[in-house]
């Protein structure tokens, strides 16, 4: 029977190839999500004819891995590599000592190691397939040797199969016009996945960033010179603790409440300091911003200080000035409130508070990606994203009063002689 062999009938939308006339398809999916499949089953679709001696589209074939070892592993005698894919009657043949694999019809794949781009300055191709592109240590130059050696027949093309990360090479090929790009998540792919392995990594990174990169497959862009950067968030990533000593809800207001107005930022923190200011830590539990008028910012940022049971409303007042505790009142009169005042920007702001994280003493809840993707846009020369950092303001503010002004004014105690 051939219905096993036609993947056509059995891929996944984002596995199958687009239409046009692409240079580059990249396949960009979180881990497990088929990117390995597409990649082998498009190899056979350029290769293969109509019968097993005819001849397909392409004739050689580059397979770029990060070693020989992964690429031969994984793109060759992988569990969705291209022999497991090819049906008995045009399954190629692997030579070891050539590291190569020839098909019955004389078409050939040649392995070769991003590790080794000078390897790739004399073959010539007409496809190529190019796998976990974003790990690669010498991407940029094992890519460029690549686009110079895929230059055989009238329309030479090559596959990208990668889980994003924030590497230069990635973002320029996906920002090239030639370039065209499908995306799936972990879960596109369930069917063949084991279900607890699913359950396991759902349940540890589900609402992280890293979640987001490995399991979604999300291009995550840490802004060069950033404050913060994925890597620092997610080590940090804690679970809220038993007991914390004070928990304050902050707001950065939007005064205006017009329409495409920028948010107003509201954050809930908690912090135990007990003992010398540099053992207190802080936990962010909770983004609460929203885009809407005074009052409806207002009711919000009330309803999270009820719900976490927290000690203070912090709001900056600069912009709204007492109009901000003037509509907190309306909601809660009786509410432990504090307007503070921002004497520098915001990027000398949160310069201290970044500090912080890097002394691993501020940790993150899951649920926090927008708040943390404004994050990683903030550098010392200011925001580098659309509109205003309101979430990354009430954050300072949240850790500022927690830990910073507290640690400002701490005394240690003195002990006297007998």
């Amino acid at each position: 029977m051939s219905l096993p062999w036609l993947f056509e009938f059995w891929a996944l939308p984002h596995q199958l190839p687009p239409e046009g006339a692409w240079k580059t398809w990249v396949i960009m999916g979180g881990r497990g999500a088929g990117k390995t499949r597409a990649g082998a089953e498009w190899v056979r679709a350029e290769v293969e004819g109509a019968r097993p001696l005819d001849p397909g589209r392409a004739r050689r074939v580059a397979l770029v891995g990060e070693t020989v070892e992964q690429a031969r592993e994984v793109m060759v005698f992988g569990e969705s590599g291209i022999l497991a894919c090819s049906p008995p009657d045009r399954k190629p043949e692997w030579e070891a000592t050539r590291k190569r694999l020839v098909w019955p019809n004389g078409a050939v794949a040649q392995v070769f190691s991003a590790h080794e781009p000078e390897a790739l300055r004399g073959p010539q191709f007409d496809a190529a397939w190019v796998d976990e592109l974003a790990k690669w240590k010498r991407a940029e130059d094992a890519w460029d040797m690549l686009q110079f050696a895929l230059r055989l027949g009238e329309h030479p093309r090559q596959v990208v199969t990668t889980t994003p990360k924030n590497v230069g090479v990635l973002k320029a090929i996906l920002k090239n016009p030639s370039t065209v790009i499908t995306h799936a998540p972990t879960g596109a792919n369930k069917a063949h996945l084991a279900a607890s392995f699913l359950a396991e990594v759902q349940a540890r990174y589900a609402g992280t960033r890293l979640g987001r990169q490995e399991l979604d497959g999300e291009l995550l862009e840490d802004v060069e010179g950033a404050l913060w950067t994925t890597a620092t968030i997610e080590v940090g990533r804690a679970e809220r603790p038993e007991r914390l000593s004070r928990i304050v809800v902050a707001v950065d207001p939007a005064v205006s409440g017009r329409t495409g107005a920028d948010e107003c930022g509201i954050v809930v923190a908690g912090a135990l300091t007990e003992g010398p200011p540099e053992t207190w830590r802080a936990w962010v539990l909770e983004d609460a911003s929203l885009s809407g008028s005074p009052l409806q910012w207002a009711e919000a940022a009330v309803a999270a200080f009820r719900r976490h049971g927290a000690d203070r409303l912090v709001a900056e007042v600069n912009q709204g000035g007492k109009l901000v505790e003037s509509l907190v009142r309306q909601v809660d009169p009786l509410i432990p409130y504090r307007g503070v005042s921002a004497q520098a920007g915001k990027a000398a702001r949160a310069e201290p508070v970044a500090a912080l994280y890097e002394q691993g003493r501020v940790h993150h809840l899951r649920g926090l990606e927008r708040l943390e993707d404004q994050m990683c846009r903030m550098t010392v020369a200011g925001y580098q994203g659309r509109g205003s950092p309101d979430r990354v303001d009430a954050l300072v503010w949240a850790l500022s009063e927690l830990i910073l002004e507290p640690a400002r004014h701490w005394r240690r105690p003195q002990v006297r002689g007998l």
